[in-house]
């Protein structure tokens, strides 16, 4: 039985992982903590297999106040946590980070795409996988996963966002981008099977196909019965504003799907049936 210790108690991604787990509750024991407080520095570690870091700081707006604390928790402490792991005899490290870590708004990532990022987030986030790093020996291995959005039931970020507009406006702009997402039941199950190979290295879980907006959008609508109406004629408008959210929403942004190839087939879920059980 592997016993896997999640940081960040009631966090969206860890729960997700903690219901998938536990649909075999002959294999995996499954604890979390809330690392909040410093009262985590007081527990004992070494009853688990695995470590899995999800605590931090996402889903917040940036300000120049804040800054330090995206370093404080999503670098410092996760550095914390995985430093008490090994101490502890801790076999196994997996650290949630971000595409982030990239700095990239637009384009394909690939394997020779530069660390650059352009946020307090991604830096933390690439900083804490720098420290995390250098803990790793035979006995102790990390795995750093670096998944695009995140979507699913109950998900936070631009997903529902998106989810909600789609049910809202009687048109949406017809872009033909691409985007990679995934679907949390795939991550899930990407990260039980880190978990039973005790894997190690930087990993870029995705779902098997690119994600065009325009059709996200129509599809949810179609979940709830309303038809939408898909059309260029904003296309060249877009065009024209430069600005984040429109870059998030219609712009390209992908990794090279050879990057998210794995030893055995994660995909559980194919895009039209995840996108039904998102919304039901």
């Amino acid at each position: 039985m592997k016993r896997v210790l999640i940081t960040g108690e009631n966090s969206y991604i860890g729960t997700s992982l903690e219901k998938w787990l536990m649909k075999e509750p002959n294999r995996y024991s499954i604890d979390t903590i809330d690392i909040k407080d410093r009262s985590w520095k007081e527990r004992d570690f070494n009853s688990y297999d695995v470590v899995f870091h999800v605590a931090g700081i996402a889903h917040i707006k940036e300000t120049n106040d804040n800054k330090n604390l995206y370093y404080k928790v999503n670098r410092d402490l996760a550095y914390e946590v995985a430093l008490k792991a090994k101490e502890d005899g801790v076999k196994q490290f997996i650290f949630l980070s971000s595409m982030s870590v990239y700095g990239v708004e637009n384009g394909i990532i690939d394997e020779n795409t530069p660390l650059k990022p352009n946020s307090a987030y991604g830096k933390s986030k690439l900083e804490a996988e720098e420290l995390i790093n250098t803990l790793q020996n035979n006995s102790f291995t990390v795995a750093t996963l670096r998944p695009p959005m995140v979507y699913g039931k109950g998900c936070k970020g631009n997903y529902p966002k998106l989810s909600r507009l789609a049910l809202k406006v009687p048109i949406f702009p017809k872009i033909d981008n691409k985007r990679s997402m995934i679907y949390i039941d795939n991550l899930s199950e990407f990260v039980k099977q880190l978990i039973d190979n005790r894997s190690n290295g930087h990993f870029f879980p995705q779902n098997a196909e690119y994600v065009n907006t325009s059709e996200m959008v129509r599809l949810i609508a179609d979940m709830y019965g309303k038809k939408i109406r898909v059309t260029k004629l904003f296309n060249p408008i877009l065009r024209l504003i430069n600005i984040s959210i429109v870059n998030k929403v219609f712009g390209d942004l992908v990794y090279e799907m050879s990057l998210s190839e794995f030893e055995n087939n994660y995909r559980v879920c194919e895009f039209r049936e995840s996108i039904k059980a998102t919304e039901e």
